[in-house]
């Protein structure tokens, strides 16, 4: 083979390399993402634990908290706010809860201060932005909060953290401060939490797969920076299927995530198809490595 012609098929074996590693960072396992393995499960109640869960440091050894349709107050749902996502407490004890309505410019976070008392933080709709408010992940230093759209995105919404950022007041609108940019879309996202200063871990209830090559993964995403007011960007790495075992067969629905610190344990909820989502719903537990 002439010395041009090998150069030539060089050249376009080094580009098709560099291509395929480009793709597999982008929308499969990535050398640097995390390896999670499944150990155990617990059932998870429909009425009280079928959208979201956190764990909770303050105070000490208490119970982990679930969200659902029957953990909504009657006087918060009868004013409108019939939906509650995945929630997150701070290292120092604010527990928030995002809220949404059939209908309106507006979406509410529900706050509970580490002394029992309740508040709500209304954010005006920004321009282009969704109804829906599936989750909220408060940042390590409590400062800032990622709040998440439903359907495919490729952005998440950031907001000073309500009651703990001192530039919040419940009487005031509930500003956006910045937006972070996802490098890859991701469609459905039910959950996210901190794993690290700047690392997310998220459960997308995506349906058909298109956008990783299988359904309801698990994602993975490296910020630039920790959120704030300026932009930060986002890597997306798909790390797994989620599990979807049930004695019915049908569509499954994954819901929110947790990753606890003191353990390292990331739970993820995952409710069942048809009559199953009353008897076999499960809150899986992994561990990294």
């Amino acid at each position: 083979m002439p010395a041009s012609t090998r150069q030539r098929c060089r050249a376009g074996l080094t580009a098709l390399v560099a291509l395929a590693a480009a793709f597999a960072l982008s929308t499969g396992p990535a050398s640097a993402a995390d390896t999670w393995t499944e150990t155990g499960s617990d059932r998870a109640d429909p009425l009280t634990e079928s959208q979201g869960l956190t764990s909770v440091e303050v105070p000490a050894n208490s119970a982990n908290r679930y969200t659902g349709i029957g953990t909504i107050p009657i006087g918060v749902s009868g004013r409108g706010w019939n939906h509650v996502g995945d929630p997150d407490e701070s290292y120092d004890g604010y527990y928030v809860e995002p809220y949404q309505a059939d209908s309106g410019t507006a979406k509410m976070y529900r706050v509970q201060a580490p002394g029992g008392a309740w508040s709500e933080y209304v954010h005006t709709l920004a321009t282009g932005e969704a109804l829906n408010n599936s989750w909220d992940a408060i940042s390590p230093d409590g400062q800032y909060m990622l709040s998440g759209e439903y359907g495919t995105m490729t952005r998440f919404l950031v907001f000073p953290t309500p009651g703990v950022n001192k530039s919040t007041s419940p009487s005031a609108n509930l500003p956006l401060a910045s937006v972070v940019s996802l490098d890859h879309a991701v469609r459905d996202v039910q959950g996210c939490d901190f794993s690290g200063a700047t690392t997310l871990l998220c459960s997308s209830d995506d349906p058909d797969g298109s956008l990783f090559g299988y359904a309801k993964p698990l994602l993975q995403i490296d910020l630039s920076a920790q959120p704030g007011t300026g932009g930060v960007s986002g890597h997306v790495t798909a790390l797994r299927q989620l599990p979807l075992r049930s004695s019915c067969s049908g569509t499954f629905e994954a819901e929110g995530v947790d990753f606890d610190r003191r353990t390292g344990t990331l739970r993820v909820i995952v409710m069942s198809p048809g009559f199953c989502i009353l008897t076999d719903s499960k809150t899986y537990r992994f561990t990294r490595g």
